[in-house]
């Protein structure tokens, strides 16, 4: 809940709440709700609780909204109620966990290829996705099922069945939402679990940034000639997931951590497909015309750090704090010495 604090003369006296919005207040249907949770599932609102989204609804199937998997290979299941949500989204999450529950592992590789276009097996594109040294066996992945409902609000009846779930074993778990309208523009508002430990945006962070080598391999040079950080098409959003100040690590698929950076400036579109930061290196720049590009090895950054990362997609999740980027900047510059 958001509240406005009263002040009187210079003295917080009292706290006000601010009334919220939900989705249908705008005229949204419930499926820009499940876009707009399933675009940001990994870089903004589970950062601490990584998660592999594999599969949305279709239209017309008996379907929850969206499906991923964890570290383990266990199955999160999201039902999405764009208003209030009571204990039929409870029933509703239920029924769906169990059907899930069954799905076979080529089933749910089936599901990840059409709705990624990922060419690798489920298992491999998991490895890949939370950095594993082995993949999962295919016989490891769906053997435990987990159900978050989603909605603007809770009635009694959906806390009781919540609780009365939780306390029969069932993994089960209500997170609310809310939207407010301040000054003509809108704020959304999420606790994802265990607690709500989102970075504060103001504090410096440090996070590992994808070069886009899969789509351009030339897209490096643009970034270190330039001193940018650059992100384009579908993942340029992620460039404003950085701020002035924080720490930038340039991570080189199937390499490793080639350089890193403070940033510097704020957002430029010089067109409709590339965002893009100035930077200011904090390591040697890599150059095109370089007879090897130096990399610090995933392993090596995973170990240094004591994190292991989300490597699938443009940002890199878990961030880092800024002590734990700055030792990170100190060890990337000894690597780059002694391995050049």
């Amino acid at each position: 809940m958001l509240y406005k604090i009263e002040e009187k003369e210079d003295l917080f006296e009292k706290l006000e709440p601010v009334e919220f919005r939900d989705f249908s207040s705008f005229g949204k249907l419930e499926k820009d709700l499940e876009n707009l949770i399933a675009n940001s599932i990994l870089d903004v609102l589970f950062e601490d609780a990584k998660l592999m989204p594999i599969f949305q609804e279709r239209q017309w199937q008996p379907e929850a909204d969206i499906y991923a998997l964890n570290e383990y290979g266990e199955l999160v299941i999201f039902e999405l109620k764009r208003a209030s949500a009571d204990k039929d989204a409870v029933q509703q999450a239920l029924r769906y966990a169990q059907n899930a529950g069954q799905w076979s592992y080529q089933k749910l590789e089936q599901k990840l290829k059409a709705y990624s276009n990922n060419k690798n097996s489920l298992v491999e594109a998991h490895r890949e996705a939370f950095g594993l040294e082995h993949a999962l066996e295919p016989k490891e992945v769906n053997n435990k099922q987990h159900l978050l409902v989603i909605g603007s609000a809770a009635d009694e009846s959906l806390i009781s069945s919540v609780d009365y779930w939780k306390r029969s074993g069932i993994s089960i778990d209500f997170l609310p939402y809310r939207v407010y309208e301040l000054a003509g523009e809108k704020f959304f508002e999420f606790f994802a679990l265990p607690y709500d430990k989102h970075k504060n945006p103001a504090e410096v962070k440090g996070v590992l940034f994808d070069t886009n080598r899969s789509w351009d391999e030339s897209s490096i040079w643009s970034m270190m000639e330039n001193s940018r950080l650059e992100a384009y098409g579908d993942a340029k959003r992620f460039v404003n997931q950085v701020h002035v100040g924080d720490i930038v690590f340039f991570s080189h698929k199937s390499m490793g951590v080639v350089a890193a950076a403070k940033v510097k400036g704020e957002v430029q579109a010089p067109d409709n497909e590339t965002h893009y930061r100035d930077v200011e290196f904090l390591t040697p720049i890599p150059k095109k015309n370089d007879k090897k590009l130096i990399a610090m090895p995933f392993s090596e950054v995973s170990s240094k750090t004591g994190k292991n990362f989300f490597w699938a997609r443009t940002i890199k999740v878990p961030y880092l704090t800024k002590s734990e980027a700055l030792s990170l900047v100190e060890e990337l510059n000894l690597f780059l010495s002694t391995n050049k």
